[in-house]
């Protein structure tokens, strides 16, 4: 369903720029269901592309310039030669991920050339919900549908991955721009971030997605999350084994000792959170949703406790929904995204969804004074490029 202010975004682009735009694209945000922080190890993961997206529209300008424009609060416009598209710092660091893009598809020989751009969307942003991945997605399909060419998904996918890393300077796995451009409506994608094989897995019709957004992000979070990539590294290598996709539980209790207890306890993450993916897509498969409940509890507390990328928030969040129970339709709940804030995912009956939505709400805002943002999401489509006008999906 198309939000007034998405609906008029083309009118929007028009008035700004003085011209009708020539495409638009939607690029989905994203939840991971399961398989949280084991995509930089090749793991397995299961994240579904959401229905809040990021969307933008653009023309040729015809002047050499990048002239951007996010309708994010607080976010200046600001324009860019096409010739300087590198990394910028401060409270312009969030054009890394257009720019980086963007220098991506110039380094493989694509012609970049003025654009105008207005980017808008439902997405919450620092959410935990691949907001940057769907921005990187977006700028690629932007170029893409002006330019004439393409690339398939695992290749759009392994160039915005590239991007980050090199412009935003975040070290991160291939599963959030994968999920963005793979998604599939009505499903979860089982991912092997070894391969890159992607599975398609039905989600039960009467399971629904609600997300909490705690609304904070703790600024420890980025380099937190180098250090624990760095952590798996130095793992892996007192192991013996390429990656901790490798490993085993036998071969890490064997080995135990010779790593340090920080490194015990990320291993013991990532070796237990990559067993749960297939444990859970058979408990969905089977539609048992006191075994998935219990996978979604146990990935929580393997975060929160060996991989330490919890926060009280996101424990509140989730042991509410817990305490709530079958009574309010509760399957399962657990932390989703990077972590250090963000949101939770619960799953919930189908027809209890604002019921328990209310009791998350009231439940957090009793601990910490501010009401978090709760939505129900379904399991949506892939990113895409669409007619200016057409309504957002």
């Amino acid at each position: 369903m198309s939000s007034p202010a998405l609906s008029s975004l083309s009118a929007r682009f028009a008035v700004r720029f003085g011209t009708d735009p020539a495409l638009r694209v939607r690029a989905p945000g994203r939840v991971n269901l399961i398989g949280e922080h084991v995509d930089y190890v090749g793991g397995l993961v299961l994240p579904v592309a959401i229905d809040r997206a990021v969307h933008a529209v653009a023309a040729p300008n015809g002047a050499g310039l990048l002239r951007l424009v996010s309708e994010a609060p607080g976010v200046a416009a600001v324009e860019v030669p096409v010739d300087a598209l590198g990394p910028r710092a401060g409270a312009e660091h969030w054009l890394n991920y257009v720019l980086g893009v963007l220098a991506q598809y110039r380094d493989r020989g694509w012609k970049v050339p003025g654009l105008d751009i207005l980017f808008a969307g439902d997405l919450p942003l620092g959410a935990g919900l691949s907001s940057s991945a769907a921005l990187e997605t977006a700028t690629a399909l932007l170029l893409e549908g002006l330019s004439g060419r393409g690339l398939d998904p695992i290749g759009r996918a392994r160039l915005c991955q590239q991007a980050e890393h090199g412009h935003a300077g975040v070290p991160c796995g291939l599963m959030d721009q994968l999920a963005v451009g793979a998604g599939r409506a009505g499903h979860a994608l089982l991912i092997d971030c070894r391969d890159l094989r992607v599975t398609p897995v039905p989600l039960p019709p009467d399971w629904s997605i609600v997300v909490a957004d705690t609304r904070v992000k703790h600024a420890l979070a980025d380099g937190e999350y180098r250090r624990r990539r760095e952590d798996c590294e130095a793992a892996a290598r007192a192991l013996g084994v390429s990656t901790l996709r490798d490993a085993s539980p036998e071969l890490l209790a064997t080995n135990a000792a010779r790593l340090d207890e920080r490194l015990v306890r990320r291993a013991r993450h990532v070796v237990t959170e990559i067993a749960r993916v297939p444990a859970f897509v058979a408990a969905a498969a089977a539609g048992d949703a006191g075994a998935a409940g219990e996978l979604l509890r146990a990935s929580h507390l393997s975060l929160r406790d060996d991989f330490e990328v919890s926060c009280p928030e996101l424990d509140a969040l989730a042991e509410a929904a817990w305490r709530a129970g079958a009574e309010l339709g509760v399957i399962g709940a657990r932390m989703t995204g990077g972590g250090f804030g963000g949101a939770t995912i619960t799953l919930v009956r189908r027809g209890q969804e604002a019921e328990l939505a209310r009791h998350l709400e009231v439940d957090f805002a009793g601990r910490f004074g501010h009401t978090p943002l709760v939505f129900v999401t379904r399991a949506a489509g892939a990113a895409e490029i669409l007619p200016p006008d057409h309504p957002a999906k």
